[in-house]
Order: structure tokens, then C-alpha cells, then sequence
């Protein structure tokens, strides 16, 4: 395979095609006469010459080009092996290896890289080589060791066979023993910083996203970037230093704080090798681990679906696959002849389907969610609604208003977020009022991904027919006030910004004094300890008046509609 040969001479070209023919010994770098070979081709046209040559000495392609632009083939051999092959090119200009063969060297996982000095009038100079080293490994290259430069004649002395074996006899090792000790994913995070005052609370609050989902975080990169990449975001820089790190941290997962496009993310993929998620696609896997009830587990795949909708994408020759006939001139069965329908039409036409039978399963499930607040509605019984950023606590405030602390009455409380996915509602009472129930909802977040806001709308709406709001705030947690303000913004677009609401400033205890008188004054909260049932009856005394307020003001409504009933009699 002869790779970037545009603007050479037949001649030239028929030289390059030459080059198939030599065999060197296996498991050696290169031979005297290949260099010889390669250093006159590339002074006769002036440019690098790289090829690409497997462990038993063949010549498998031949590029115009360096190290980066060689053609390599596209091979996955596993975690614990190299790729099978080595590189060996030209510096017409003289020089040892260059950062970007080191990177190729590293991105690719060769076997080796190796570079041969052209001098003038052709002649082969010094040859350097590198090879990587094993994860983890201390010195002064952290990724590849560089072998001192030889004479191109004695190119063929390192014995790179039994370099490469040893090397794959040590990753090897390596990852048997990680792979006794891991668990769980490990992955690296990164929130990209545009000059947001926040972007610090954005990476903690990501790192407690990856934590919920169950990945153990190795590392966490904060990317100050004003101008984002637009295929990369951060840039290949950026991406071969994250994948070195993740090298040797024994990583397989990189999660951006940002959401990627599907080109984004299939690009930062080829580039780094690792897995990719972004922010989204974490929610969307924490909504799946712990949907619970039907309702909550319809509403999660229909967020899944849509999200992955418009990422169905075709490459190449996929999008010429023929569903059914194969097509007319294929020549298919009678009656079946015709262009078909390819494969990425069959799974959109899939998806859509299964987006229509679960908006009709989740319209039953609004209507028998209607039929139940109608009987509460005609009980008259008060409804408290508990809303709040995720993880504030809200559900092991409502275990400890309704003293639920067996179950089957126990709503699920963990310290972590998303724990609650659908409304549950329990029974307690508030002296001066009497019997009231109390809805505990799902944890809002900021930037909500739009195909979760739209599936749980229906369930966020719920919030509308009660008569008082306590939101709950982790006061204890950094960025309490922004959190704050991204639920009021949610409620703001349900249009529930306006409803009667009192303030709960949870985990009091464990907040900072200074920053918790700061919040009482700004807010009007009330401290409180849900976990060590502190400060509970002046809320519940909050609650109440609240409560009254909306009685009174409902009593006034009727007495003033009874008034008008009258005088149009």
C-alpha cells in the first residue's frame, strides 16, 4: 500500500514500490540496505519516507509522509498487547525523533519508532529508536524510553523481538494485577472552564455524578479554554496528554462536563482509544440504574431514546446495507424488488416506533396519576410538595416529618444523587393543621439535559397541584446559593415560581456558621438537620403557617364566589 505519493516521478514511484520487496530480520528495526535505500529516496524527492514493517521483517506500507501521516492499518489487539508492527522513517533535515513520532509512537502503541538522519548526498546517519515502557513505569520519559542513536550500519543490532516480548510480558502483568484489584470503571474527568465563576462546583458536582454511577475517579482535569475545539473540544494536545494519563492510571473512561455532539464524541474516541461519555449520557445511565417503578423506568428509556435519535449515524459502506430484497439489482423475491430501506431507516423506524408505544404507556400512567389526585383533592387534605437540587435531602426529611423509619413506609434515602426518581407520597401531621401528605420529588440539577426535562415533565407537573412548596437546600454543600437559584429557575419555566413556599437550610450542622446566617438572611430559611431531626418543629410551624395562609385565602375565594352565586340569584 503506497500512501501520499502525489507529485513524484514514475521513476521515483517505481523506487518506492521497491521497497515490498525487502525483508529484513525478524525482530529487528531495519537492515544497512534499507536505510541506504530510504535515505536516497528521500533526498532525491525532499521529503520523509516512512514505513511500516510487522515482526516476521515485511515491508507492509510505504507513505510520502512522517511518522503522523503514515498510513497505518486499523488494528485492535487488546489492552495488553502492541500493535504488531514498527515504524521506521526518514529526517531529511537531520535530527532525532521528533515529538510528534513520540506521540504516534504512544496514540498508535507500536512497537517501536525509529528515525534515520539523511545526510547530504543520501547517505544514512545516526538511526534513533524508542519503544514504549510499561504503565506505570518511573523515570524520565513517563510513556517511551529513547535508545541511544547508532550508525545506520548497526541498525540491525537491537534485538527489538525480544524487546517487544518482554514489554508485552510486563503490560500484561501489570493488568492481571490491576484487574484483581478493580472493581469499578475508572475514568478521568473533565469540565471545560469558559470563564464561569462556578466551573470548580460544576467539576464536583461531576465528580459526584460519575461517583453515583459507580466509576472510581482516578483523575480530574478543570480546561480553561475561552474558544472551544470544534471537533475535540480541548484540543489534541490536550487529548494525548489526557490519554497518557489515562495510561498510567489504568483508566478506560473519559467523561466531559460538557454535552458532544455525535461527531464530537467519535473523534475524541479514535483519538484517545478510551470510552467517551459526556454529562448527558451520566444522568441518563444514573436515571436507568436506579428507575424503580414502571412509570419511572418508561419515562428513563424514552429520554434514552430520544437522546440517542438524532446519534444514529451511518459510516461509509453501512449506509448502503438493504433491509429485505437487497434491493433490484440484487434481484430480489417477486414482489420485493426495489430499493429497500437501509439500515440506519430500520433502526430510526425502530426507535420510533418504541418512542410512540412509550408516550402511550406514559399517557395511561398521567391518567391513573390524575385519578389519584382527584381523590385527594376531594378528601381536602393538605399536599406538601418537597422539591430541591438533588442530594439536598429531601427524602430523609420526609422519613423524618412522617417518622417513616421502618418499611414499608421508608422512602429510599442514600447520599447519592438521583436516588429518588418518581413522587412518593406518605401521610404525616403538622399540629394546627392536621393530616397532610407530603410528596417527595425527583432531585432537580442544573442544566437539566432537555430529553430528561421533557420525559419527567408530566412528574415535575405533579408539583402544581400542591398547596405549599419546601424546598430543601444543602446548606453544607459549596455553591449552596447557586443551587438554590437553578431549582427557582426550573420552577420558574413550569410556571410554580410564584407558589407559597417555605425553606429548608439542611445539614445545618455540618455548614459553615458564617455561610449559614449568611443564607438565613438572604433566604429566610430555617436550619434544620433532617439525618439528626434538629430544628423540625420551627419548620413544621413554618409549614403550618403556610398552609393556613393558602386555607384562608382558598375560605375568602369561596365565600366570595358564594357571594356572587347570591347576588345573581
Amino acid at each position: 500500500m503506497l500512501g501520499n505519493t502525489s507529485g513524484l516521478r514514475p521513476a521515483q514511484l517505481k523506487s518506492l514500490s521497491n521497497l515490498y520487496r525487502r525483508r529484513i530480520e525478524p525482530g529487528r528495526v531495519g537492515s544497512p540496505e534499507l536505510a541506504r535505500n530510504l535515505a536516497e529516496l528521500s533526498h532525491a524527492i525532499r521529503r520523509e519516507i516512512s514505513v511500516l514493517i510487522d515482526r516476521r521483517g515485511r515491508v507492509l506500507s510505504v507513505s510520502v509522509a512522517d511518522a503522523k501521516g503514515a498510513e497505518l492499518p486499523d488494528l485492535r489487539l487488546g489492552e495488553n498487547r502492541l500493535a504488531g508492527f514498527h515504524l521506521l522513517h526518514t529526517h531529511p533535515r537531520g535530527g532525532p525523533l521528533s515529538k510528534g513520532d513520540l506521540s504516534t509512537l504512544f496514540l498508535k502503541r507500536l512497537d517501536a519508532v525509529a528515525a534515520i538522519e539523511v545526510r547530504n548526498e543520501g547517505q544514512p546517519g545516526l538511526v534513533h529508536t524508542a519503544h514504549l515502557t510499561p504503565p506505570g513505569t518511573v523515570g524520565e520519559e513517563e510513556d517511551w524510553r529513547i535508545l541511544d542513536p547508532v550508525p545506520s550500519f548497526q541498525i540491525d543490532e537491537f534485538d527489538l523481538g525480544a524487546q517487544v516480548s518482554a514489554l508485552e510480558e510486563e503490560i500484561a502483568r501489570a493488568a492481571r494485577t490491576r484487574e484483581s484489584k478493580k472493581d469499578r470503571e475508572r475514568a478521568i474527568l473533565v469540565q471545560i472552564d469558559q470563564g464561569e465563576f462556578d466551573a470548580e462546583e460544576r467539576l464536583d458536582e461531576l465528580s459526584e455524578l460519575a461517583r453515583t454511577a459507580g466509576a472510581e475517579v482516578v483523575h480530574r482535569e478543570l480546561v480553561f479554554r475561552r474558544h472551544l475545539k470544534a471537533g475535540t473540544l480541548v484540543g489534541a494536545g490536550k487529548l494525548e496528554e489526557l490519554t497518557s494519563r489515562a495510561y498510567h492510571l489504568d483508566a478506560d473512561l473519559l467523561i466531559f462536563g460538557q454535552e458532544l455532539g455525535p461527531a464530537q464524541a467519535r473523534e475524541i474516541e479514535a483519538a484517545t482509544g478510551l470510552k467517551i461519555l459526556d454529562r448527558t449520557q451520566l444522568i441518563l445511565d444514573i436515571f436507568a440504574l436506579h428507575a424503580q417503578g414502571v412509570e419511572s423506568r418508561l419515562q428513563v428509556e424514552l429520554a434514552q431514546l430520544r437522546y440517542m435519535k438524532p446519534r444514529l449515524l451511518g459510516a461509509g459502506a453501512a449506509l448502503s446495507r438493504i433491509g429485505g430484497s437487497a434491493g433490484s439489482a440484487a434481484g430480489g423475491s417477486i414482489g420485493t424488488r426495489g430499493p429497500g430501506e437501509t439500515k440506519l431507516e430500520l433502526d430510526r423506524r425502530r426507535i420510533n416506533d418504541r418512542l410512540a408505544f412509550l408516550e402511550k404507556q406514559l399517557e395511561g400512567v398521567a391518567v391513573r396519576r390524575e385519578e389519584r389526585r382527584k381523590t385527594r383533592s376531594r378528601n381536602d387534605v393538605p399536599v406538601v410538595s418537597i422539591v430541591g437540587y438533588t442530594n439536598a435531602g429531601k427524602s430523609t426529611l420526609l422519613n423524618a416529618f412522617t417518622h417513616a423509619a421502618e418499611e414499608p413506609r421508608r422512602v429510599l434515602a442514600e447520599n447519592k444523587l438521583f436516588a429518588t426518581l418518581r413522587p412518593t407520597s406518605r401521610q404525616g401531621f403538622i399540629e394546627g393543621i392536621g393530616p397532610v401528605v407530603l410528596t417527595d420529588t425527583v432531585g432537580f440539577i442544573r442544566d437539566l439535559p432537555k430529553d430528561l426535562a421533557r420525559a419527567f415533565r408530566a412528574t415535575l407537573e405533579e408539583i402544581g397541584d400542591a398547596d405549599v412548596l419546601l424546598h430543601v437546600v444543602d446548606v453544607a454543600a459549596p455553591g449552596a446559593d447557586t443551587r438554590l437559584d437553578a431549582v427557582n429557575r426550573i420552577l420558574e419555566d413550569l410556571g410554580f415560581r410564584e407558589m407559597p413556599t417555605v425553606i429548608a437550610l439542611n445539614k445545618a450542622e455540618a455548614a459553615d456558621p458564617d455561610v449559614l446566617e449568611r443564607e438565613v438572611e438572604r433566604t429566610g430559611g430555617i436550619p434544620v438537620s433532617a439525618l439528626k431531626a434538629l430544628g423540625l418543629n420551627e419548620l413544621k410551624d413554618a409549614v403550618a403557617d403556610a398552609v393556613a395562609g393558602v386555607q384562608r385565602q382558598e375560605l375568602a375565594l369561596r365565600e366570595e364566589a358564594r357571594e356572587r352565586a347570591a347576588e345573581y340569584r
